[in-house]
């Protein structure tokens, strides 16, 4: 029960990664391509943390769920669908550790 939250966090992770390769279509320069790469990877570099702070044990059904709500009250102006991917997969992703934190010690104990 622990690891799937922890796999389709990274997997996430690695789908928002993705957008970033658009800024290679731009012809931006050296510097200019790096700036616009880390401005696009803002989002993933924050998405990592959560991870690594869920890993360190810190609460971490809160930590995806105030993500998707985060998201949700800052983020204007997209169609349904980007809300439900962006925000809707955190909270998947922290419903499944607020499962594991629940069932844990039948888990352990089995």
């Amino acid at each position: 029960m622990l690891w799937t939250p922890c796999i389709v966090g990274g997997l996430f992770a690695l789908f928002i990664n993705l957008f970033a390769l658009n800024i290679f279509d731009v012809k931006l320069g050296f510097w200019g391509t790096i700036a616009g790469l880390f401005m696009y990877l803002i989002l993933s570099i924050l998405l990592a943390t959560t991870i690594a702070l869920a890993w360190l044990g810190m609460d971490r059904g809160l930590i995806f769920a105030g993500w998707s709500v985060f998201y949700l009250a800052t983020a204007r102006g997209f169609h349904w669908s980007v809300y439900m991917i962006i925000a809707g997969i955190p909270l998947v992703i922290g419903i499944l550790f607020l499962l594991d934190w629940i069932y844990h010690k039948e888990i352990r104990t089995a």
